[in-house]
């Protein structure tokens, strides 16, 4: 039978060594091929697992499938480390070229670390964890994995195939010099062979482990066609509507036009700024059908700031498309991946692993959040997502609301996306951040605008205009109330949005009070990310109602409402923030034109404490700097706090003032992010003062360190289920069963529309009240009924508003 890879649970079948290698060398070739990796991929496919062909592995196995209950110490026997050390032993100790070591190290990293996340090569400490692992650690039975791994596969054919890896090595570096690409980019394309090996060993495993046949590849190309044939039908229907010569809507038929037209261009990074209520959703699908179809695109991702905007978003495409098992949504990952796996608990946590969520569908939509950990987040679950991204459209929706810390990241995961991954990105906002202005700076493709004269457009979709109502001490809530009760003698609907949960709490309570006492009748709503994604939708649907009934509304926020939401309000007051954050509020007041010039008031609440929220107060204190400019100088800005040149004037201030912190700086290590994927100068210059000379390694990332301090939200927010209907009830019983993979998979999937994503003075503060408990043997925590209400959602008070939307 020879050496075994995997016992099946359920029948005992036998995947040996060889066919696991084979097979997920084979599915490595064709995840690597996009982007011209197929030989570096197809290698670590091929040796990941050469350290199963042991008899310590064989007996550990075998042990592991009689006691399912009680397996072996996991990790007893190291699995990992042989197919790295061979590639080391083999070709880079008797290395004769720079490509030599390169392709050795980047494979070999990638194969001894495919159960825990990449090796640093450099360390705090001043070490290299991967060359302890490849050169020194001890390795019982090596020799006899090496020589059973050649008897199916001989020397001369690894040489001829690490001779291809060592050309697409020389290829790449030919690229990043000619491109004058930062050093981060070697990292990334590390990255991307890793997300080749994880996706294509899960899935293989997975596949055996459930007796599957491999699933039949989606035709991407015949589902696009399909699409964007249905597209054309609506967008037909829209021209002969009632109101289809209405101006506003022209204008919107004209930009869809313009974007179609752009489609047909390679490849690219490219700006949508169509002015909020312009159609973005429509015009960029198709956009992104055209080019998918024209360029052989496999993937259209929309990343979206908020999860309240994928589910909008989604349906709205949903219901054009008639296609919901090709369109994804992934919110957040209602399981957090640990550092440390439960030993007692292998098979449990085997199949958690193995649940599907490789984004495996042509349509996928996501969150900001979710991008930025696919590239850069610690552990193995969320990098085996990359290689999807490559030859894809990405559609970027609201794009502004890129974390300051992370726009250096940001910009180079796009700037590899398109060189290597060959991939369109589209950055949607009306409100575009100049990322090409900073220091690792966004390569934007020449002429890179979709619309064309975007100042006449700016001018033809003016429906609001901006009034500064700020004052020094700023406003009570009781005050704020007033105000509100005041503008609502004048119009039938107001929005609030408030930065803090906190403050929109209190304001909505006043508000409350205030309704008791009135005689006029009013429907009062709340909102916040308190809230789980189906609380949100429901609570919007019932705005959308009453405004569409002409009742009189005020509905109080946090910035969730603000960014893609299509909902539409007389009026809008808006507490001071960052000056897009502003212009997204304007937004929600008077979206399709259909009256004149209405108000949006920018008011200082004096309720709120943005201590924990730097980035909100430094906007602020830079749209503050705006205001006073335009004061005294409007024609600077022609006359309007929204043009272009007033926001581009608040980005240049808002990042000269945030530019140390751009490339994620952390304190603990006073390094930034970027430089310990990149040259990592200070612990190569450190390990040479160490050790009396220079590493014998030529890649100096510190993968493990940097993906370790790796948040896109600095407090760490864990994910809880809540139990908002029956529906939701019913998935919290189920997760406390036995379940399969598939079973487990669906279930998660369904689950993410319950999420609440709580931080962690929240979270003590729920669990010392006893209102917290875990599902699926610790893997899942579940809120009890008494602590989420249908006026707040999680009934755990606290701030930082902003970044848990993001989650």
């Amino acid at each position: 039978m020879g050496f075994i890879a995997h016992i099946r649970q359920k029948d005992g079948c036998i995947q040996t060594v060889n066919e696991h290698l084979r097979e997920v060398q084979t599915e490595c070739e064709r995840y690597g091929m996009k982007i011209g990796v197929r030989h570096l991929a197809g290698l670590a496919g091929l040796l990941h697992d050469l350290g199963k062909n042991t008899t310590g592995f064989k007996t550990y196995i075998n042990e592991a499938a009689a006691n399912p209950d009680a397996p072996p110490r996991r990790g007893s026997v190291d699995h990992s480390t042989a197919g790295g050390r061979l590639l080391y032993q083999r070709y880079h100790q008797k290395a004769v070229t720079v490509e030599d070591k390169l392709a050795a190290e980047w494979i070999a990293n990638c194969i001894i670390s495919h159960h825990q996340g990449l090796r640093d090569f450099l360390d705090p400490q001043l070490l290299s964890p991967f060359l302890e692992r490849v050169a020194v650690k001890e390795l019982e039975e090596y020799e006899q994995a090496v020589a059973a791994f050649f008897e199916n596969y001989s020397e001369r054919e690894l040489d001829h195939y690490f001779a291809g890896a060592k050309a697409e090595i020389q290829h790449v570096l030919n690229v990043i010099k000619k491109q004058s690409l930062p050093s981060i980019t070697a990292s990334l394309l590390i990255k991307y062979i890793f997300s080749c090996l994880i996706d294509a060993d899960r899935t293989n495993t997975r596949e055996f482990e459930e007796g599957e046949v491999t699933e039949e590849k989606i035709d991407s190309l015949a589902f696009f066609g399909k699409s964007y044939r249905k597209l054309m039908d609506t967008l037909m229907e829209f021209e002969q509507a009632e109101d289809a010569d209405h101006p506003i809507n022209r204008l919107r038929s004209e930009m869809s036009r313009q974007c179609e037209a752009f489609a047909l261009r390679p490849s690219g990074i490219f700006t949508l700024s169509i002015p909020t209520g312009g159609g973005k959703t429509i015009a960029s699908l198709r956009y992104a059908l055209k080019h998918a179809i024209t360029w052989n695109k496999e993937r259209i991702i929309y990343i979206v700031p908020y999860t309240t905007i994928i589910e909008q978003n989604a349906k709205e495409i949903r219901e054009i498309l008639k296609e919901n098992d090709m369109i994804l949504e992934h919110h957040s990952n209602v399981i957090e991946e640990s550092d440390v796996e439960d030993e007692s608990d292998y098979i449990r946590r085997k199949k958690i692993r193995l649940a599907k969520d490789n984004w495996d569908r042509p349509i996928i939509f996501t969150t900001m959040v979710q991008f930025l950990n696919t590239f850069y987040a610690k552990g193995t679950r969320n990098i085996r997502r990359m290689h999807q991204m490559a030859n894809a459209v990405l559609i970027f929706d609201e794009v502004q609301s890129v974390p300051t810390k992370c726009v250096s990241l940001f910009n180079a995961a796009l700037n590899f996306l398109h060189v290597f991954g060959r991939s369109s990105m589209v950055l949607c906002t009306a409100t575009q951040p100049a990322l090409d202005f900073v220091k690792h700076k966004l390569l934007l493709s020449d002429q890179a605008e979709m619309i064309e004269n975007l100042d006449d457009v700016g001018k033809s979709f003016k429906r609001v205009e901006l009034i500064d109502y700020t004052t020094p001490l700023g406003w009570k809530t009781e005050e704020l109330a007033a105000f509100i009760q005041e503008r609502l003698d004048e119009v039938a609907s107001v929005l609030v949005i408030l930065n803090t949960k906190t403050a929109a709490r209190k304001l909505f309570v006043q508000l409350e009070e205030n309704k008791r006492s009135g005689n006029r009748p009013v429907r009062l709503f709340h909102l916040s990310t308190n809230m789980c994604a189906a609380h949100r939708k429901e609570v919007l649907a019932k705005v959308k109602q009453a405004l569409s009934a002409k009742e009189r509304v005020i509905c109080v926020s946090t910035q969730l409402i603000e960014a893609g939401v299509d909902i539409s309000f007389d009026c809008v007051i808006r507490s001071l923030a960052g000056l897009d954050s502003i212009a997204q509020a304007a937004g929600r007041c008077n979206r399709h034109g259909k009256d004149e010039v209405r108000h949006v008031y920018i008011i200082k609440s004096a309720e709120e404490m943005l201590t924990r929220l730097p980035e909100i107060r430094i906007g602020a204190e830079k749209t503050q700097r705006i205001l006073f400019e335009f004061q005294q100088e409007p024609e600077r800005f022609g006359h309007d706090l929204l043009s272009a040149s007033a926001l581009n004037a608040y980005f240049q201030y808002y990042y000269d003032h945030m530019k140390d912190g751009l490339h994620y700086p952390i304190r603990e290590l006073e390094k930034n992010l970027f430089d310990l994927l990149g040259t990592n100068k200070d612990y190569f210059e450190g390990y040479k003062n160490k050790h009396g000379k220079s590493p014998e390694f030529l890649t100096r990332s510190s993968f493990a360190t940097a993906e370790k301090h790796f948040e896109v939200i600095s407090d760490t927010a864990t994910s809880v289920l809540v139990p908002y209907n029956q529906e939701a009830e019913s998935v919290i019983l189920a997760l406390n069963g036995e379940l399969d993979t598939r079973s487990l998979g669906e279930l998660l999937q369904k689950s993410q529309q319950y999420v609440v994503n709580i931080y962690s003075h929240e979270l003590k503060k729920l669990e010392k009240n006893g209102d917290i408990y875990p599902l699926l043997h610790g893997h899942v925590l579940a809120l009890r009924e008494v602590a989420y209400s249908d006026r707040f959602g999680v009934e755990a008070e606290g701030e930082g508003e902003w970044a848990m939307a993001m989650l």
